[in-house]
């Protein structure tokens, strides 16, 4: 059975390693804060000047004035520190964020991502995510492994305007969780219930199957 976006989120957390800086994009990978594992320590960026996030507020906790860069209503953990968006992104760009977790509208095998635009279609736009895709020191990327339609988004090659070339180590999606590298998607867990065919079925670019493959441990 496909996961839930908060399931999604247990997952991508497990990535997490005691004394990371991390940035979490907008939506499902906004979620991983929630997650966060005992006994690790990691500091949460957001582009609009805030280190040291935490999880969402509670609804006693929200402070209108405390946001992510999504404009969503975050807390912050103890510790934290507020700054302007130009030193947060001297940050980004100096390469002091360990891993980045971002959502996608597709991602090939090559590791390239697209995530900014669709034409003739309203899109918030690009963020902070080039400057991420290109200053962070690992991508991971979050969605669901196929549109509303039953399109697949891990692709050949894809589609749509890129944000970052060669960049996209892993992704986890609603059915699996994948690593690219050499040319390919390499299935390395599945959701569980979820078998190999239908994730077979559901990735349009090329894709490496080895052994059997464990069901993700949440």
């Amino acid at each position: 059975m496909a996961l839930s976006r908060e399931q999604v989120a247990m997952r991508v957390a497990q990535e997490l390693q005691d004394g990371y800086y991390v940035n979490l994009g907008i939506g499902i990978p906004t979620l991983v804060a929630n997650y966060v594992p005992d006994g690790i320590e990691v500091m949460l960026q957001s582009e609009n000047g805030l280190l040291g996030m935490g999880a969402y507020p509670t609804k006693d906790q929200v402070d209108a004035d405390m946001i992510n860069a999504g404009k969503e209503t975050v807390t912050a953990a103890t510790g934290a520190a507020i700054f302007n968006s130009a030193d947060s992104f001297a940050m980004i760009r100096g390469g002091h964020v360990d891993l980045t977790v971002l959502g996608a509208f597709e991602v090939d095998q090559n590791g390239n991502i697209a995530s900014w635009m669709i034409p003739k279609k309203l899109i918030k736009g690009m963020g902070g995510a080039m400057d991420l895709v290109a200053g962070a020191k690992n991508i991971i990327v979050t969605m669901t492994h196929a549109s509303k339609h039953g399109d697949s988004k891990l692709l050949e090659s894809c589609t749509l305007p890129l944000t970052g070339v060669n960049c996209v180590k892993k992704i986890v999606t609603d059915l699996a969780v994948l690593e690219v590298k050499d040319g390919a998607f390499h299935l390395i867990e599945r959701a569980p219930g979820v078998s190999v065919d239908e994730i077979i079925s559901k990735t349009a670019g090329k894709l490496l199957v080895e052994g059997d493959v464990p069901e993700m441990a949440l």
